[in-house]
C-alpha cells in the first residue's frame, strides 16, 4: 500500500522508540500534513518529561484529531477510538525491542534536536525507560499485532527495519531536517 492510499489523517502507533516521530515528520514535511507529537501534547513543555493533568492532555488530543490533515504519532491506548474514528490511515512500527533499545539510547546520547522532542527538555537515559522498553514492550507489541489486524481502515505494517527503510525510500521520504 502506498502513502498516498492513507489519506490526509494518518495514524502511527508502535512501541517506544521505534521511530514514529522520525517517520510523522517525514510524512508530514512530504506531503505537507501537520506533524502532532503525542508525547509533545502529553508532557508539560520545558520539563524532564513531566505529564500535563490528564483533561488538559485530553482536551489537546481532541482539539488535535479535529483539525482537517495530520499525522499523528503516539499511542495513549484510551484515546485510539477516538483518533481512529477521525483516521484515514494508519501505521504500525512494529520493529524489534533491540532496535528500539538502540534508537532509545543513541537518541538520548547523541539527538539534541531530534524529532518530537520535547520543548526546552533534554533526553538522558532513564532505567525505567530501558525497563519500559525490555519489560513493557512485548506485550504492548502483541496488543498493537491484535488493534491492527482489527482495523479496517487502509493500513501498512512495519515489522523490521528493513521495512522500514523500503517504505522511506518508495515515498522518497527523508528521515532529517532538509
Amino acid at each position: 500500500m502506498s502513502l498516498a492510499e492513507l489519506g490526509c489523517r494518518i495514524c502511527i502507533f508502535g512501541p517506544s522508540s521505534s521511530g514514529k516521530s522520525t517517520l510523522a515528520t517525514a510524512i508530514g514535511r512530504s506531503h505537507g500534513l501537520p506533524v502532532v507529537h503525542l508525547d509533545q501534547l502529553h508532557h508539560q513543555p520545558g520539563t524532564d518529561w513531566q505529564p500535563r493533568p490528564l483533561e488538559e492532555f485530553s482536551a489537546l488530543h481532541d482539539k488535535a484529531i479535529d483539525g482537517a490533515s495530520w499525522v499523528m504519532e503516539g499511542n495513549y491506548s484510551q484515546y485510539v477510538p477516538r483518533r481512529l474514528n477521525r483516521a484515514t490511515g494508519v501505521i504500525l512500527l512494529d520493529v524489534s525491542g533491540t532496535t528500539s533499545l538502540l534508537r532509545y539510547l543513541r537518541r538520548s546520547w547523541f539527538e539534541r534536536d531530534r524529532h518530537g522532542a520535547l520543548e526546552g527538555g533534554r533526553d538522558s537515559v532513564k532505567w525505567l525507560m530501558i525497563r519500559h522498553i525490555l519489560v513493557a514492550t512485548p506485550p504492548s507489541r502483541k496488543r498493537y499485532a491484535a488493534m491492527f489486524e482489527q482495523i479496517s481502515l487502509p493500513k501498512v505494517k512495519l515489522a523490521s527495519a528493513r521495512d522500514v527503510r523500503d517504505f522511506y525510500r518508495s515515498d522518497k521520504l527523508q528521515r532529517s531536517k532538509p
